[in-house]
């Protein structure tokens, strides 16, 4: 019997490929014949560059990078054991999180972090790249990380703009005199988990610039500049993407990856982790699937982690099974999904507290994987 384990985090108790571990552990005790697969689990959010690199190998690192209202701050990400992928999330350096409420200011802020990000990874020999572009505090298109990256977008007059949304309006011009040759080298996996185009009522403006603080009667105006910044990169670049299904993810750093980089595609969070863990090859001839998070919910079902390795492992005809810390009264959303059966792990009546405790988390989720294989193991898989 073949296993193959992909578990999400138990946020704030079990790592991806701990949990994992731990249903393994449970499994081998059952079934002790049993060949089991652990594969890291992510969305291509938080917690994305964690699971990959204890589930494939690899190194964090840290670079210091400009944050997203021009402060310097520490942003890791991860190089994977192969030395030449790179896993990064770009709220490690221009993330809404990084700056107080009351600093926000979309006309200023910026991605030049992201840029810089990339370059210390390049100048370290990735030429892979897998970013997770999720909770940006920048509007602006994605100018901030192509200047990082030696794009240089000048005005009517000759000037250099700033990397900031208050320059899209204002560009005439764009250089890429001084773009490193080994961009061309690179390859950009971009995790995105929304269709937005660029620009519009359904655009990154108006739909999300309001909780970065794009005011009311500033959309319009903002809006008509990113057309306006639009179309000069089309002529660049000779791309028309403002369109495109995630142009307008994180402010326009969708629409930037798909316009300045000729091997740039943009997929959801989990397709890409999917693909970079190599979790279809394992499934392929997998009698069992194994997944699960630390809430189950209806939610789960609307195309979170567990419900795409769900999708995937129903294409190979597998048994899906999950495990979760809680399960809410609507989880059932999710064995119409393609999770055949669920368990919560907890064993009795105790604090969410002590349900948290690492030790706890993994005990309890050895001990309900058991019990279901010791009644697998009686039947013929």
């Amino acid at each position: 019997m073949k296993v193959v384990v992909a578990m999400d985090s138990f946020k704030g108790s079990l790592g991806s490929y701990e949990a994992g571990l731990a249903v393994k552990e449970g499994i081998q005790r059952a079934c002790r014949d049993a060949d089991v697969v652990v594969k890291p689990l992510a969305d291509g959010g938080e917690g994305t560059v964690k699971s990959l690199i204890e589930g494939l190998g690899g190194r964090c690192v840290t670079a210091e990078v400009t944050g997203p209202v021009g402060q310097r701050i520490a942003a890791k990400y991860g190089i994977l054991a192969d030395g030449r992928t790179a896993v990064m999330e770009m709220a490690e350096a221009a993330g809404i999180t990084l700056v107080k409420k009351e600093d926000l200011n979309p006309w200023k802020a910026s991605t030049t972090g992201v840029g810089e990000m990339i370059l210390d990874a390049a100048c370290r020999g990735c030429r892979a790249f897998l970013i997770g572009i999720g909770g940006s505090a920048t509007t602006e298109g994605g100018i901030g990380m192509l200047q990082a990256l030696g794009y240089v977008f000048y005005d009517e007059e000759g000037k250099v703009l700033p990397p900031a949304a208050e320059s899209l309006g204002r560009i005439s011009r764009i250089s890429k005199d001084h773009v490193p040759e080994v961009l061309e080298e690179c390859r950009f996996l971009i995790a995105c988990d929304v269709s937005n185009p660029l620009c519009g009522e359904n655009g990154a403006v108006c739909v999300y610039g309001p909780q970065k603080g794009v005011k009311e009667e500033d959309k319009e105006k903002l809006d008509v500049a990113m057309r306006h910044y639009a179309e000069k990169t089309a002529a660049f670049t000779g791309k028309e993407n403002s369109r495109a299904a995630g142009a307008g993810a994180a402010g326009g750093l969708g629409f930037a990856f798909l316009s300045y980089f000729a091997d740039a595609e943009l997929k959801s969070g989990i397709s890409v982790v999917l693909e970079a863990v190599g979790l279809e090859k394992e499934v392929k001839n997998a009698d069992i699937v194994v997944t699960g998070e630390g809430r189950l919910d209806a939610q789960t079902a609307m195309g979170k982690a567990p419900a795409g390795v769900a999708k995937l492992a129903k294409q190979y005809g597998c048994t899906v099974l999950a495990f979760a810390g809680s399960v809410s009264d609507d989880a059932g959303a999710c064995n119409e999904e393609g999770i055949d059966a669920f368990f919560p792990v907890i064993r009795g009546i105790t604090t969410l507290e002590e349900a948290m405790k690492e030790e706890n988390a993994r005990k309890n989720i050895a001990l309900s994987a058991e019990q279901v294989f010791r009644l697998l193991g009686t039947y013929a898989v």
